[in-house]
């Protein structure tokens, strides 16, 4: 099964101090979550496929490794926006796609409402981007809906996780990957991570 990595980084662990303080006020929430997902995605990207050419620099020919296929990022709507722009300036050749999920408060189950997805999803390293993994049930749903788009290599980067959703993903794609700067202590009675660092949407966007 593969493992749950939570990246080990000072300045890392430094950006999600801003982003649980109650006190981080909105534009600050959006500057040390981009700066947090920077760094995911230079971890997420750690094992991409490369390829060997040369290049020449003004002073001769040399050898150049490249990334080798397609990068895939798939934002979950609306907080996985909140990570986009950070992973497109570490892999700017990324092609993007989109999938809407919103989770009904009372069953704390994930509708789909948009799915809008590049064609190269099925032979390329597919990132799917949501800075929470609380229940896993969006997770899980955003997953099912790349593989019924012939996704066949994908990971799941967050920045806060939770055991449970954790565990639920595991249990519905056990060959996933995920990605976290994080894992937090465990749910409340309402769904919510704890100690977390409240709703990732409603701070990025001011709702």
């Amino acid at each position: 099964m593969p493992d749950l990595r939570v990246v080990d980084h000072p300045l890392l662990a430094d950006r999600v101090a801003v982003l649980r303080d109650e006190a981080t006020d909105r534009a600050g929430f959006r500057r040390a979550l981009r700066a947090a997902a920077v760094l995911l995605a230079v971890e997420a990207t750690r094992d991409l496929a490369t390829k060997t050419g040369t290049v020449t620099t003004p002073l001769e020919e040399t050898t150049a490794t490249r990334i080798a296929g397609d990068v895939v990022l798939v934002p979950v709507l609306r907080a996985g926006l909140g990570m986009l722009d950070a992973f497109l300036d570490v892999v700017p050749e990324a092609r993007v796609g989109h999938i809407g999920l919103e989770r009904d408060e009372v069953s704390l189950q994930p509708r789909r409402y948009f799915e809008r997805l590049p064609e190269q999803v099925p032979v390329a390293r597919t990132l799917v981007l949501d800075p929470m993994l609380a229940t896993g049930g969006s997770a899980v749903h955003a997953l099912e809906a790349l593989r019924e788009a012939g996704a066949r290599e994908l990971a799941l980067v967050v920045l806060v996780a939770a055991p449970e959703g954790v565990a639920a993903v595991q249990a519905a794609h056990p060959d996933v990957p995920i990605i976290a700067a994080v894992l937090d202590r465990e749910l409340d009675d309402n769904g919510f991570i704890r100690p977390g660092l409240g709703d990732a949407g409603d701070r990025v966007f001011g709702t």
